[in-house]
């Protein structure tokens, strides 16, 4: 058992007969009433996320768990496969467990969490960004940079961002798994 003080991001807690992941907390303090904890939940097993809020000192039954490190190799449509770098053991995971599985590339190497009681995976955690090379993209109109304008472009990967006009087909960009989002360009 856990109090509320042990919430961190990444915390798997077992709550309402479900296991869920944090994903966001704030500790709040207010100036009259008990302090209390705001968290913003996702369900491992449907993904859903809710809201909830716990009182301060409230004992949340939190879940043990073992992360490994598996590298992707593959996806058929729903299922992806991933496999240990340790005991090359592969494994199967839904779609539905993944954070951006559009920004997945073979040979990726991600961080598994499984539930130590029975071992089945509970989430997996990308790293926090990825380098990807860019498939199309419409050329950028030269003196349109007044503002910060951006424009669509499809990654190698299927997935599809807005990125600045300088970017063009071929370039290597990094991307924030966490945010979807353009980071840099990649010199080679």
């Amino acid at each position: 058992m856990a109090s509320t003080s042990d919430i961190r991001k990444g915390l798997c807690i077992r709550y309402n007969n479900d296991i869920f992941k944090i994903i966001e907390f704030l500790h709040v303090k207010p100036g009259k009433g008990p302090a209390f904890v705001r968290t913003k939940l996702k369900s491992v097993t449907s993904g859903k996320v809710i809201d909830n809020t716990f009182s301060a000192g409230h004992k949340i039954d939190d879940v043990r768990v073992e992360t490994r490190k598996f590298q992707f190799l593959y996806n058929d449509s729903e299922t992806y496969h991933f496999m240990n770098t340790d005991d090359y053991n592969q494994i199967e995971l839904q779609k539905s467990i993944l954070e951006a599985p559009e920004l997945l590339k073979e040979g990726e190497l991600v961080t598994v969490m499984t539930n130590s009681d029975d071992g089945i995976p509970l989430s997996v955690d990308m790293p926090a960004s990825v380098i990807l090379e860019v498939t199309h993209s419409e050329p950028g109109v030269k003196g349109n940079t007044a503002t910060n304008a951006t424009k669509p472009a499809t990654l190698e990967t299927g997935a599809k961002i807005n990125v600045p006009l300088f970017i063009n087909e071929g370039d290597k960009i990094k991307v924030d798994t966490e945010k979807s989002t353009y980071i840099e360009r990649i010199k080679e």
